[in-house]
C-alpha cells in the first residue's frame, strides 16, 4: 500500500497561501505569539500563523457589526453576483485549493478536489437563492387588518468550523449567511486554517465589501474565541460543525444572549443491507460512504448491518475492494487515500479495532498502523460478525474501520440502528420499496439515503436530530437559519368594496 512521499506542492497562484488573519479587508500577519500548521502526512511545518489575542476577535465582531449596517441593505441581485463570482473563482483555482486541503488535512487529492467542487457549489446555489427570500400574506381574524411577513438577515454570524472539510464546512455556512445579507466572523480549526484564508483572498477578488467576511486565528485560545463569539450581544447567530460535547458547550454559552443556533454534531451512521439488495451496488456504495476521507466524515457509515444470509459474501467483497486502495501522501495523485489527522485519531481507530476483536469479531482485513509511511497512516480494517456490545456500536470511530454486524429481521435491525444518542445520517439498501420506505420512516436520523452511499449536495437539507444537532444547511431551507421573520400588521383599513 505504500507510495513515495511528496514534499511542498507547487501552486499556480502562490497568493492563495496567506500568512495572517483577515479582518476588515486587511491581512493581519503579526501577533505577540504564533502557532504552526503541519502536514499530518510527514509532520512538516507548512505555515506559521499569528496566535491572535482575544481582543482581535472582539475587533472582528465590531467590524462585522459595522459592516452589517450597510451590507444588509445591498440588493439581493448584487449579493448574488458576488456569490457567483466566488463560485467561478473557486473553480478557476480548484487545483490550488485542493492542494492546500491535501497539504494541511492529509486527504487524497481526489477527495480534496471533490471537496472544492462541492464547496463551490454552495456559492452557486445561494447566488440563486439570494433573490428568493419570500414572505407571506396572512388574513387575520379582524377583517380590517392585513398581515404580511418578511425575512430579514439575523445579523453578525459566528462560524466555527472543523478540520475534516476545511473548505466545504465554511462555504456551506457562509454562502447562506452572505446571501441573506449577514456578515460573518469565521474561526477555522487551527489544524487546517489555510483553506479558510484562501477563501478570504478570493472574497476580495469576488467584490464583497470590507468587513463582511472575517477570519480570526488561534490555536491555544480557541475556547476563549468561542466564548467571546457566543457571549457577544453583537453576534446574533452561532453555527458550528464538530463534536457533540463542544456543541453543548457553545449552546450553553450562547444562552446568555439567546442567540440563534445551528449545530451539526456527531454521528454514528448505520448502513443496512437487506438480503434482496443489489450486492454490487451495496458494496460499491458502502465503500464510497465508509472510506471517503479515510472515514473522517460525519456522515460516513460507522456501523454496517448486513443480513445474516449474505454477511460473509458481503464482507469478502468489501475486502476485495479495500485491497485495491493505495494509502500514502495525499498530494501524490496515485494514492487513493491519505492519512489520519493526528495521533489521537489513530489511537481511537486502533482502540475500536482491538475492542471488537477481543469480543469475538472476525478479522477479514487486519489493516492497522503503517509506520513506514508515518505515524498518522493507518491501513483500512474490515471486521465481520462484530458483536453488538462492541465499543464501535456505540461510538463514532471517524477512521478507516469497517465493522460489519449481522441481523435477521427488520424490527431487529431498526432497533440496533436507533440504539444511539446520535441521529445524523442512515443508509438503506434493498430492492423492495416497501422495505425502503418502512425502514426510512422508522430510522431516527435527519437524513436517510436509500441505495446510494453518497448523497451530499447543495440542494438537499443537511442536518440531524437527537444529539447530532439541529438546523439545516443547504437546500431551500438553509437560508432560513440566517434570517428572522418580521410580521407587519396593517390595521384600520376600510371595508372591502
Amino acid at each position: 500500500m505504500a507510495a513515495e512521499n511528496y514534499g511542498r506542492p507547487v501552486f499556480n497562484d502562490a497568493e492563495l497561501l496567506r500568512k495572517g488573519a483577515y479582518i476588515d479587508g486587511e491581512w493581519v500577519e503579526t501577533a505577540p505569539e504564533s502557532f504552526e500548521v503541519t502536514n499530518p502526512a510527514n509532520g512538516e511545518v507548512i505555515a506559521t500563523l499569528p496566535e491572535q489575542p482575544v481582543s482581535e476577535v472582539e475587533r472582528a465582531i465590531d467590524v462585522a457589526h459595522a459592516a452589517f449596517k450597510t451590507f444588509k441593505n445591498t440588493a439581493p441581485r448584487e449579493r448574488a453576483r458576488w456569490l457567483r463570482n466566488m463560485y467561478n473563482l473557486m473553480l478557476e483555482n480548484i487545483d490550488d485549493l485542493a492542494k492546500i486541503i491535501a497539504w494541511e488535512n492529509g486527504k487524497a487529492m481526489s477527495d480534496a478536489t471533490g471537496e472544492v467542487r462541492y464547496a463551490a457549489s454552495y456559492y452557486e446555489w445561494y447566488a440563486e437563492e439570494a433573490p428568493r427570500m419570500y414572505g407571506t400574506t396572512i388574513q387575520p381574524g379582524n377583517p380590517t387588518n392585513r398581515v404580511i411577513t418578511m425575512r430579514q438577515p439575523v445579523g453578525v454570524c459566528g462560524i466555527i468550523c472543523p478540520w475534516n472539510f476545511p473548505s466545504a464546512m465554511i462555504t456551506r455556512k457562509a454562502a447562506a449567511a452572505l446571501a441573506a445579507g449577514c456578515t460573518v466572523v469565521i474561526k477555522p480549526d487551527s489544524s487546517t486554517p489555510l483553506s479558510a484564508l484562501a477563501l478570504a483572498y478570493l472574497m476580495e477578488k469576488a467584490g464583497f465589501p470590507k468587513g463582511v467576511f472575517n477570519v480570526v486565528l488561534s490555536h491555544t485560545r480557541t475556547p476563549e474565541f468561542g466564548l467571546r463569539l457566543c457571549e457577544s450581544p453583537k453576534v446574533k447567530k452561532i453555527t458550528f460543525t464538530g463534536s457533540t460535547a463542544v456543541g453543548k458547550i457553545l449552546m450553553k454559552q450562547s444562552a446568555s444572549t439567546l442567540k440563534k443556533l445551528s449545530l451539526e454534531l456527531g454521528g454514528n451512521a448505520p448502513l443496512i443491507v437487506f438480503a434482496d439488495a443489489d450486492m454490487d451496488q451495496a458494496v460499491e456504495q458502502a465503500i464510497a460512504s465508509k472510506f471517503r476521507g479515510l472515514g473522517q466524515t460525519c456522515v460516513c457509515c460507522n456501523r454496517l448491518y448486513v443480513h445474516s444470509s449474505i454477511i460473509d459474501e458481503f464482507a469478502e467483497r468489501i475486502a476485495a475492494e479495500v485491497r485495491k486502495f493505495v494509502v500514502g501522501n495525499g498530494l501524490d495523485p496515485k494514492n487513493t487515500h491519505g492519512c489520519l489527522i493526528n495521533g489521537k485519531a489513530v489511537a481511537k481507530v486502533e482502540h475500536h479495532k482491538q475492542d471488537a476483536v477481543s469480543r469475538g469479531a472476525k478479522v477479514v482485513i487486519e489493516g492497522g498502523l503503517l509506520p513506514e509511511l508515518g505515524p498518522n497512516f493507518y491501513a483500512p480494517v474490515v471486521l465481520s460478525h462484530v458483536p453488538h456490545d462492541a465499543v464501535v456500536a456505540k461510538e463514532e470511530t471517524f477512521g478507516p474501520l469497517c465493522p460489519i454486524f449481522s441481523f435477521d429481521t427488520i424490527e431487529e435491525v431498526v432497533g440496533y440502528a436507533n440504539d444511539s444518542e446520535f441521529g445524523l445520517a442512515s443508509y438503506v439498501f434493498s430492492k423492495n420499496i416497501d422495505t425502503v420506505y418502512t425502514v426510512a420512516e422508522a430510522l431516527e436520523s435527519g437524513m436517510v439515503s436509500a441505495n446510494t452511499g453518497l448523497f451530499s449536495d447543495c440542494s438537499i437539507p443537511f442536518g440531524g436530530v437527537k444529539e447530532s444537532g439541529f438546523g439545516r444547511e443547504g437546500s431551500l431551507y438553509g437560508i432560513e437559519d440566517y434570517t428572522v421573520i418580521k410580521t407587519l400588521n396593517i390595521g384600520s383599513l376600510p371595508p372591502r368594496i
